[in-house]
């Protein structure tokens, strides 16, 4: 087996552990805490083999101060000269190696840590964020906060890399320096102290700030990138209309924001630099002019004069820190921001030692239920019905009367205020989420597709299911027709969101996705509207089969589809007003009588006003 093969076994068994939610710290240090700790040992190798890079940079200058006093104090007899330096030549060169193989050390540890730990960042965000609400992602564009979570694994490895390759070393070399040049002479080594404490100071004073216009640049780079995806999302609408320079300038609001936002971080920056700049010229000149004067007056040796000026290269060192520090800060700022993610509680969430649901009947009762969406707007208020096993109900009223919304109470996309909701006698806040919607297939009315190929898109209703299942329950729905016309068949690719097929075809898809998840309750919520009237008669004729023996809940605006309907939910401002069959509610002459009679080329109106 090869090493990449071994790799990918790792990757799918790391896939696997992460599938058990852990719940994740909100601040910064913790997170980062929280990732490294794991692999401390890993991060601590690393640490240790760039601490080489210090000695290099800083023994460099005393290395050469030992060459140059030998040079000057050798005998005349230059052919000498080697043997004289023998020792000093075969400590470098084992210094030197033994630090090269340091830096060979990390390059390949990090290739196997980094891009593991990006991915276990990466991974645990996603899974926190697919726990969020329904709402949540109704509030967010879906493109900001995948933005979030991608530049969070990237910003979060580069905090790592600049603290573990250049700051530690730099600060590491900066002490074995001045411990250097304090044996040498401790009046130089007060002089770099001094001045790199300045320095650090300097930078810790303006990065404070740093942190916060970088973060809220973040949030500005966010919300553009958020209304560019949108944007494109939408491009039929644009191209449409027409309002390619609408959209040109709405997103200049946005863009003018990111602007204001870089432009007062990266000023920021530049007052900063300009301080440090004052500091290291003093230090430079201090140094230089001190250290010349101490020769003249033979307070040092040329090699010693030769020390303090090398030690110079610690302001190339500084700087260099220093211009990683503010990119720190504005990774931190990305990291904080994408952190928002995880400082949202989940609003929705299963109860310690939830278990899986278990559906033999498939029996729904709303048992006294209140819910609103705002604090006291009521959308039901101690709302009791029962859905029998088995029976097929369809659910009718104008928009907003409520019809969605107990659908999605019975989808626990959000909790009730008080009351229960009981599947089979089991409150649905006592079981697991994913075990309640694994008993559930929704055909939705706006059916959206991954960017994936057909066979991948329908078999995602049940992902066991063989090629077999797939093509049976896609001749069922009345796609594997037209899918056969396709280039590629079921391996084609069906665009982002389905783009490439018609409405009606991805309403089939969707159809033929229910069919092979084959679960015991079924929501349709306008199934059918996108489909011709031939196509709509051959898939009617598939839904009977497929509600067949299955609790059945029907949302229609075309009121013919219910006739055949065991029962018909009459909603109005949230309240079920009647309830019966078609024909008995037609023999009333109330509500639902209304609205057949008010139906125009079949379709209820979406208000009484239509």
């Amino acid at each position: 087996m090869s090493r990449f093969d071994t790799l990918s076994i790792s990757l799918i068994e790391f896939k696997i552990t992460m599938l058990q939610p852990k719940p994740l710290p909100k601040t910064f240090p913790a997170f980062l805490w929280h990732f490294i700790k794991p692999k401390a040992g890993s991060f601590l190798i690393l640490t240790i083999a760039m601490l080489g890079w210090s000695v290099q940079e800083s023994v460099y200058p005393y290395f050469i101060k030992l060459i140059i006093d030998k040079i000057a104090n050798s005998p005349a007899d230059k052919s000498l000269i080697f043997s004289t330096l023998s020792t000093t030549l075969i400590a470098g060169v084992a210094l030197w190696l033994l630090i090269e193989i340091g830096f060979r050390t990390y390059d390949f540890l990090s290739a196997r840590v980094y891009p593991r730990f990006q991915a276990e960042v990466r991974t645990a965000l996603f899974e926190y964020a697919t726990l969020h609400s329904h709402q949540f992602f109704s509030d967010n564009f879906a493109g900001s906060i995948g933005s979030k979570i991608s530049r969070m694994s990237d910003a979060i490895a580069n905090v790592i890399i600049v603290l573990l390759t250049i700051f530690f070393p730099v600060v590491f070399a900066f002490f074995i320096s001045t411990f250097i040049l304090f044996q040498s002479k401790p009046l130089f080594a007060y002089i770099m102290f001094g001045w790199f404490i300045l320095h650090l100071s300097i930078t810790y004073f303006f990065t404070r700030r740093c942190a916060l216009y970088s973060s809220n640049h973040s949030a500005a780079v966010t919300t553009l990138n958020g209304k560019i995806i949108d944007a494109f999302s939408n491009i039929m609408n644009v191209r449409l209309f027409s309002h390619r320079r609408h959209e040109m300038r709405y997103l200049s609001h946005y863009q003018s924001e990111e602007i204001k936002r870089a432009y007062r971080l990266l000023h920021y920056n530049a007052v900063m630099k300009c301080c440090l700049g004052i500091a290291s010229q003093l230090f430079v000149f201090t140094m230089i002019g001190f250290g010349i004067y101490s020769w003249r007056e033979d307070w040092i040796t040329i090699g010693e004069l030769t020390l303090v000026l090398s030690s110079l290269n610690l302001i190339g060192l500084a700087w260099y820190m220093g211009m990683h520090l503010i990119k720190v800060y504005e990774d931190v700022g990305t990291c904080k921001e994408a952190l928002t993610i995880v400082q949202k509680t989940h609003d929705i969430v299963d109860i310690p030692q939830a278990k899986p649901i278990h559906i033999t009947k498939g029996e729904i009762v709303f048992d006294n239920v209140t819910f609103n969406y705002t604090r006291n707007r009521n959308i039901f208020k101690d709302k009791t019905v029962t859905l029998r096993a088995g029976e097929k109900v369809g659910l009718v009223g104008f928009s907003g009367s409520g019809k969605t919304t107990f659908v999605n109470l019975i989808l626990r996309y959000f909790d009730v205020e008080s009351g229960r909701i009981l599947i089979d006698g089991q409150d649905i806040k006592t079981v697991t989420q994913d075990s309640l919607r694994e008993q559930i297939a929704l055909i939705p009315q706006d059916t959206t597709l991954f960017h994936r190929n057909l066979m991948e898109n329908i078999r995602y209703g049940k992902l066991t299911a063989s090629d077999a299942e797939v093509i049976e329950a896609s001749k069922k729905a009345h796609c594997h027709e037209f899918i056969e016309y396709m280039e590629h068949g079921y391996e084609t690719l069906v665009g982002e969101r389905g783009i490439k097929l018609s409405g009606g075809q991805r309403q089939r898809i969707a159809i033929a996705r229910a069919i092979v998840k084959n679960a015991p309750i079924l929501i349709l919520d306008e199934a059918t509207s996108s489909l011709d009237s031939i196509t709509e008669k051959y898939i009617q004729d598939s839904l009977k089969h497929l509600m067949d023996k299955r609790t059945t809940v029907v949302i229609a605006h075309r009121l013919s589809t219910l006739s055949g309907m065991d029962r018909i939910l009459v909603f109005q401002n949230g309240q079920i007003i009647e309830d019966g069959t078609h024909k008995a509610l037609l023999a009333k002459g109330g509500h639902y009588a209304q609205l057949w009679n008010m139906q125009a080329g079949g379709f209820l109106p979406d208000t009484p006003e239509d």
